[in-house]
């Protein structure tokens, strides 16, 4: 089992920055590919980007530009750098791993965090 835990979420204005990161720790794999998906109310599960071990990132077209994916992986932790953010980035952001392939898809990601609440107002 692999247990993902995010923070760093929170109210924030039009034009501001949020950094959240996500701590893994149990049975971690250097194979997972690790990713970053929001859901907004009424809105299916959305990715936003992902990363390799390697570092190799990946970010969803409506994000390029403003949010960057990071780790640390002595630490076992990921980071998404948000910036430029805009009322349409208002959701509760997840970390997810479990695919030992780049996927976009939420049904292949295994594990889960809780989520936290990322607010943009305007």
């Amino acid at each position: 089992q692999v247990q993902l835990v995010e923070s760093g979420g929170g109210l924030v204005q039009a034009g501001g920055s949020l950094r959240l990161s996500c701590a893994a720790s149990g049975r971690t794999s250097r194979w997972y590919f690790m990713g970053w998906f929001r859901q907004a109310p009424g809105k299916e599960r959305e990715f936003v980007g992902g990363i390799l071990w390697s570092g190799g990132t990946y970010h969803a077209d409506s994000v390029k530009g403003r949010f960057t994916i990071s780790r640390d992986n002595a630490k076992n932790m990921v980071f998404l750098q948000m910036n430029s953010l805009k009322p349409e980035d208002t959701a509760v952001y997840y970390c997810a791993a479990g695919p030992e392939y780049i996927s976009r898809s939420h049904y292949d990601y295994r594990y889960w965090g809780q989520g936290t609440q990322v607010t943009v107002s305007s």
